[in-house]
């Protein structure tokens, strides 16, 4: 059966003899079985496999290759990111303030399914993730040491620092995340598509060539930038905890002791995969977020608070006030030294936030089911700002304020990036504390990473999920211990830079990918607008003024059972839809009447051809008793309990038009759906 809210594209075609007018009872809305997608599993799997096979055999060679592609890319196409880049961030903030921002993903009635900070907490812990820790106190050193123009160690220096790394982890690479998770979310939840990154090729491609080689093309892309992105992040994480580790407790640096992390947290992201998104995922990100903020608060107040303070907000001034030029900046002034930076950084950053959008999309757009288009725009992008601004002005310059007096900070900051954090709570009181709640808040990130990644790798390379399921937990498990073995081949051939040139150079590819997803957007959000503006299209009224008002107010007094609606629907409602069924069919329309067996739902369905076709589908929905009406004695038709009542709710395309049809006559059920067939025939001329 085609539910209100299924894509159009998937009609007969125009001039199918019509059908007959008997009701088709169907049980279940389940389409095929979830299994393998064997070609996207396949050939994701042995481009994985030649790139592993390549760097653990050849690591010089492999090194040098990809690092020459990774200038390359952005010696040719540096223009091209900083202006794509743009272009994304500015498209999903136009979709969040437009009037199509208070669009759902998913259907009108629709709740989100997490708490609003449970959400934020895991959009954050799969956005961010470990590098707040790699880069929080290396990136502003480095920038304050070694800026791209002007003298280092200087006031001036320090202010472009945190303006600098502000740019390189806010707005700009929030909105590509946003860009991808509001189009997969739209597609899966709106149009009831497979939650894919195929999905949101369909509006501009069809849905054939999105079930095609082009649609296994991008989701086997998806993949493989996934499975690598997670690997090299999965080895940062490595590294950082091992720090940490050695910092602490003493425990040397190996590659035993780094295999031995690898293979703990490989189980307890499997363990956490194995319990959904609505357990071990989440948990573990709540818990993550607390105590990261309490992290940044007690260094706020253990070190120069008021210094901090002033600094953090001249820091974010400063952010936005140079935020239109850094947007543009391409160095194209300052020679070889500035391409080399403008590589090094600002387009490194750029190819990595869209080679990991893939993974973090997905994700996001898996947890972001019931939330509007502007509530997720603005969440996505300015939630993880705020704390991105609390975390890096007040590490960054923290260790600004002390590099002075200790160089080796500048050192460990500069040369050992992991050590970075490490190195500065060694100037606060009890060092070994702060080490230590450094080494869990990693740890932590680092299995968040790895169990949200085996949720997506699970999920894209599966067939037939359904756009709100995840896939089964041996496959979540496959992809757990697959990551795990990748991050340790890397770790033994010391592969994990020239993966990383990989990761990023595969954002150029993608990137156009990101393009298409804007256009589809545009186009559905279109036609979004038009359905709008034909629903207020004022038609007859459904319920005839010759009924009189006692009639009327008995009817407003109904809460009937479960029963009493199943009564309604099969002896009023269902002739009523194989009137007007019969009508269309006899003017050589095609209009069926389904009859799903398992929710007792009706479904009156118009077959356009080409175009959108018409549904109009009545379910029976439970809803609370009012208070008032609980203990009527004259309400006969209500349950025992007195507590819920019954409704034959019509659902649309968009989902519950939350009026109930119970005591409508015949007739005023036929007006009704001519009311909404009247209202869908204008959509399709403003299409048109």
């Amino acid at each position: 059966m085609q539910t209100p809210n299924n894509p159009p594209g998937q009609n007969s075609a125009p001039g199918a003899a019509p059908a007959a007018t008997t009701t088709v009872t169907i049980s279940g809305t389940a389409t095929e079985p979830v299994t393998i997608h064997r070609i996207v599993f396949t050939a994701s799997a042995l481009m994985t496999i030649t790139l592993i096979a390549f760097t653990l055999l050849f690591p010089t060679v492999s090194e040098q290759v990809l690092g020459h592609a990774l200038a390359w890319v952005s010696d040719r196409f540096g223009w091209y990111y900083m202006l794509i880049v743009a272009a994304y961030g500015i498209f999903s903030l136009y979709v969040g303030m437009s009037k199509y921002g208070d669009i759902k993903l998913g259907q009108d009635h629709e709740k989100p399914d997490f708490p609003y900070l449970a959400w934020a907490a895991m959009l954050f812990s799969a956005g961010i993730g470990i590098d707040l820790l790699f880069f929080g106190v290396s990136e502003p050193l480095t920038h304050y040491l070694s800026p791209p123009t002007g003298d280092g160690s200087t006031p001036a220096a320090a202010r472009a620092a945190l303006a600098q790394t502000f740019l390189h982890w806010g707005l700009h690479g929030w909105g590509i995340y946003a860009l991808i998770g509001m189009a997969l979310a739209y597609f899966a939840y709106r149009h009831n598509l497979p939650l894919a990154l195929r999905s949101a090729l369909v509006p501009v491609f069809g849905q054939k060539r999105a079930d095609g080689w082009l649609g296994h093309s991008v989701d086997i892309f998806g993949v493989v930038c996934t499975l690598l992105g997670l690997a090299t992040s999965l080895g940062i994480g490595v590294l950082q905890a091992n720090a940490g580790l050695s910092h602490v407790f003493g425990i040397e640096t190996t590659k035993f002791t780094q295999a031995i992390i690898i293979v703990i947290v490989t189980i307890t992201a499997a363990a956490s995969a194995m319990s959904g998104v609505d357990k071990g995922v989440r948990r573990l990100s709540e818990f993550n977020m607390l105590t990261a903020t309490l992290l940044v608060i007690a260094l706020l107040f253990c070190g120069p608070t008021q210094f901090l303070l002033n600094a953090m907000v001249q820091n974010i001034g400063d952010y936005f006030e140079t935020l239109p030029a850094k947007t543009f900046d391409t160095y194209a002034y300052l020679g070889e030294k500035g391409a080399t930076w403008k590589s090094t950084w600002t387009i490194f950053f750029w190819a990595w936030w869209v080679a990991w959008a893939p993974f973090v999309g997905l994700f996001i757009a898996r947890i972001s089911r019931g939330r509007t288009l502007r509530e997720f725009v603005f969440g996505v992008m300015f939630i993880p700002l705020g704390f991105i601004f609390a975390w890096f002005s007040i590490f960054g310059n923290s260790g600004i304020a002390l590099v002075g007096a200790d160089p080796a900070l500048a050192d460990a900051a500069i040369n050992t990036p992991a050590m970075g954090l490490f190195a500065l709570f060694e100037h606060y009181a009890h060092p070994a504390i702060w080490s230590t709640v450094g080494v869990i808040i990693g740890l932590i990130f680092f299995v968040t990473s790895a169990d949200s990644g085996a949720l997506v790798l699970a999920n894209l390379s599966s067939k037939g999920l359904a756009s709100g399921d995840d896939a089964p937990i041996w496959l979540r498990l496959f992809w757990a211990a697959a990551t795990g073995l990748i991050t340790l081949g890397l770790l033994f051939s010391g592969g994990f830079s020239a993966l990383q040139s990989v990761s990023v150079a595969a954002g150029l590819p993608f990137s156009l990918v990101l393009i298409v997803y804007m256009i589809a957007m545009a186009y559905s959000l279109r036609q979004e607008g038009n359905k709008r503006k034909a629903s207020t299209v004022d038609m007859a009224p459904a319920l005839h003024h010759s009924h009189s008002w006692r009639e009327r107010l008995n009817r407003i007094l109904n809460f009937p059972t479960r029963k009493a609606v199943l009564r309604f629907m099969a002896n009023t409602l269902e002739p009523a839809m194989q009137d007007v069924c019969a009508e269309l069919n006899k003017q050589g329309v095609e209009t069926t009447v389904l009859k799903n067996a398992d929710d007792q739902s009706l479904t009156f369905e118009v077959l356009h051809g080409e175009e959108v076709d018409f549904l109009y589908q009545v379910r029976p929905v439970s809803a609370l008793m009012p208070v008032f009406a609980m203990n009527q004695a004259s309400n006969l038709e209500s349950d025992k309990h007195h507590e819920r009542y019954w409704r034959a709710e019509v659902f649309l395309r968009e989902g519950s038009q939350e009026y109930d049809l119970v005591g409508y006559s015949r007739e005023q059920i036929i007006g009704d759906i001519l009311n909404q067939y009247e209202r869908h025939m204008q959509f399709l001329h403003l299409e048109r």
